[in-house]
């Protein structure tokens, strides 16, 4: 009769660990809005501000790559062909000209992973 109860509570705590591990791996919004910082040199975010010499990433989530009317997107960007989603923009911002070599951005990427779920959180609540 002990064993149920043991596996029972074996699964609750790995269950409370897989979650307390994915909250940890949450973004927050507020952080990457400063992060961002670094990006909005290039990019706007406002709805309807128009492009900078990248384009304007509000709504970029759910957006396909290479698609946004009035930027000029280098021809490796255009044939991409993905949606962006969290997963797909932490690759991008980690390292733009990794994911897309030919990419027309310069920007290096960001190697901190928290900085990285940050800056997304904040791209995500852009809608």
């Amino acid at each position: 009769m002990r064993y149920p109860v043991f596996a029972a509570a074996a699964l609750f705590a790995c269950s409370a660990v897989s979650n307390f591990a994915y909250a940890q791996e949450a973004g927050d919004p507020v952080a990457g809005k400063a992060v961002f910082a670094r990006c909005a040199i290039c990019h706007k975010v406002a709805k309807d501000a128009g492009n900078g010499l990248g384009p304007n990433l509000f709504g970029v989530v759910g957006r396909k790559s290479g698609s946004l009317a009035g930027f000029e997107y280098s021809g490796p960007m255009k044939a991409l062909n993905i949606t962006w989603n969290d997963e797909k923009l932490s690759e991008w911002v980690a390292g733009p000209a990794k994911m897309v070599p030919g990419t027309k951005m310069a920007f290096p990427g960001i190697t901190s992973k928290g900085d990285i779920r940050n800056v997304v959180a904040y791209l995500d609540s852009l809608k």
